[in-house]
């Protein structure tokens, strides 16, 4: 008898099997490795794309934000502008009624009106300004 095993014998199936499992194994392997890597390829571009979606987002906050620093500055200004117009139509309405006391002619002085008395009141109801999702689309 001889040593060596034909090609047929048990112990060649086995290492055939080996072999091919030990194929199918690293085919195995490439494949998912090709998946972890066109899943962090995915996972890239979406980290790209929401960075830049969130840029987009902050320059609109930014741009809503001085929006409402300039009105809030200009209504300051204008507030203050009603209060002193409010003190010279006073004095103007104190002059006027020592001028009708002195004079003995009488002058239609009107009183001044409530909300320059109080600027901070409204004169009309606040009205809601309705929001829509169209505000965040680019």
């Amino acid at each position: 008898m001889s040593s060596k095993q034909s090609p047929t014998s048990p112990g060649s199936e086995g290492d055939e099997r080996k072999r091919k499992r030990k194929l199918s194994n690293r085919e195995s392997a490439r494949r998912s490795r090709m998946r972890k890597q066109q899943h962090l390829d995915e996972l890239t571009l979406q980290v790209t794309q929401l960075k830049e979606e969130n840029k987009k987002v902050r320059q609109m906050i930014d741009g809503a934000s001085d929006l409402y620093i300039n009105f809030a500055t200009e209504n300051n200004v204008v507030r203050a502008q009603v209060a002193e117009l409010t003190d010279r139509l006073r004095s103007l309405n104190s002059v006027l009624q020592i001028a009708s006391e002195v004079s003995g002619f009488a002058f239609d002085i009107q009183d001044v009106p409530e909300n320059l008395l109080e600027p901070w009141q409204l004169p009309y109801p606040v009205q809601p300004i309705p929001a829509s999702a169209d505000v965040f689309q680019y």
